[in-house]
């Protein structure tokens, strides 16, 4: 089998779906023959899109055996609706989440249903597939393929290596509950929401927030330009540059709140250690019209080093983080609910901590970038052995019944 991975979310860009793509490609080249078109940041990324076509074809030219080409979201896969399809090659396309909502009725009526050109969609979780059959997927073509995690070996820090990293920040070890949040400042990951409706419910004297992920202390000439656009243009702006849209708002909680801080962007060390050492893990995610969380991949991140996660029960995070299984899910938006939770964690400590090792065992058997591939592997090899059976046996004038396009979650799964 001979793949070509189209892709404008890859290293050395950082991120979710970076992280996906590049795992899935270098995966892929283990088990069969592969080819690369994705974007490295050597080229202006509008070049790139521009010059999709036609370097597409000269791969395909030039690698006639190629089986299949996978286009790693729906953007990348809009920008080919009109490549002319060869018919010994199927088409795969992989959805996240944002690239299936996007707030936008010209973009939905007259691009997205048009992916079903396209063969196969490998969603990132149930949520995703969910969604993109409402917006016009063929749901029969719709495979459900969850991200996985890197299970490797890490350092393990010491309590004493941890204390001396928050001096170092300005921060003294005084006993306090820790909890952590990571992530781009972007609305739907909630940082804001949980920092002004959950941390004034909380005693101050006992409960410290900490942030981490890229971040502006300052405003920008390029924010303050994005402000005086009219707000609906905006936050579709904002969505579609994958602009972090919380910024603002952090800000003005830094400033009111002393017992919460921002590190910024951390190497990954200083990552796995916060993960190792803090008391919790948070991913209060909120629900935001026309943005979703495909999956929640850092809470995996979180839970293989030992991290208890709390995670809102929205969007794609089920699919990551399975209730009592590799963490605890809470209702979106309630305040009240996180606050309880949380309180009661710092109450009884031990019952909580007492899980860690059977959630991050429950991860790393589950969740893995082997298994990933794995899937994905045999989705294109079923994909292609169907295409061999139905070129040797072609059944004329079949018609697939109407009532099997009728779509159930069990369907998607």
């Amino acid at each position: 089998m001979e793949v070509l991975f189209v892709s404008h979310k890859f290293p050395p860009n950082t991120g979710g779906m970076e992280k996906q793509s590049m795992e899935l490609v270098v995966g892929m080249e283990k088990k069969c023959r592969v080819h690369r078109l994705v974007y490295e940041k050597k080229e202006p990324k509008i070049l790139f899109f521009l010059l999709l076509y036609k370097r597409i074809k000269a791969i395909c030219d030039h690698h006639p055996e190629i089986d299949i080409i996978h286009f790693n979201d729906a953007l990348v896969a809009s920008s080919c609706l009109f490549l002319p399809l060869k018919s010994h090659i199927q088409y795969v396309v992989t959805l996240h989440g944002l690239d299936v909502v996007f707030p936008s009725s010209i973009y939905h009526q007259y691009i997205f249903k048009r992916l079903n050109r396209f063969h196969r969609f490998a969603a990132v979780s149930n949520a995703t597939a969910r969604k993109a059959a409402e917006l016009g997927i063929s749901p029969e073509k719709i495979s459900v393929i969850p991200n996985g995690v890197a299970i490797d070996p890490v350092k393990a820090y010491t309590r004493k290596e941890f204390q001396a990293w928050l001096s170092e920040k300005g921060i003294t070890d005084s006993g306090k509950t820790t909890l952590m949040m990571l992530g781009r400042a972007v609305s739907r990951k909630g940082f804001s929401w949980f920092a002004n409706q959950v941390m004034p419910l909380l005693d101050s004297n006992k409960f410290r927030l900490l942030l981490a992920g890229p971040f502006r202390f300052q405003p920008s000439f390029r924010e303050r330009l994005i402000y005086l656009l009219p707000k609906d243009f905006r936050q579709k702006l904002m969505l579609f540059l994958g602009y972090a849209s919380d910024e603002r708002e952090i800000r003005k909680v830094l400033e009111s709140y002393p017992n919460v801080t921002h590190f910024g962007k951390l190497a990954a060390s200083e990552i796995t250690m916060l993960f190792q050492h803090t008391d919790v893990f948070l991913m209060p995610n909120i629900h935001i019209e026309g943005d979703m969380e495909g999956f929640g991949l850092v809470c995996l991140e979180a839970s293989v080093n030992k991290a208890l996660v709390f995670a809102a029960n929205v969007d794609g995070i089920p699919d990551a983080i399975q209730d009592k299984k590799n963490g605890i899910l809470l209702p979106s938006g309630d305040a009240a609910a996180w606050k309880e939770c949380l309180c009661d964690f710092a109450e009884n400590r031990k019952k909580y901590c007492a899980e860690k090792e059977r959630f991050c065992d429950f991860t790393r058997q589950n969740y893995n970038w082997d298994k990933m591939v794995t899937e994905y592997f045999h989705l294109f090899q079923s994909i292609v052995e169907k295409k061999e059976q139905t070129i040797e046996k072609p059944i004329p004038g079949f018609e697939i019944p109407k009532e099997q396009f009728a779509l159930t979650e069990n369907h998607i799964k």
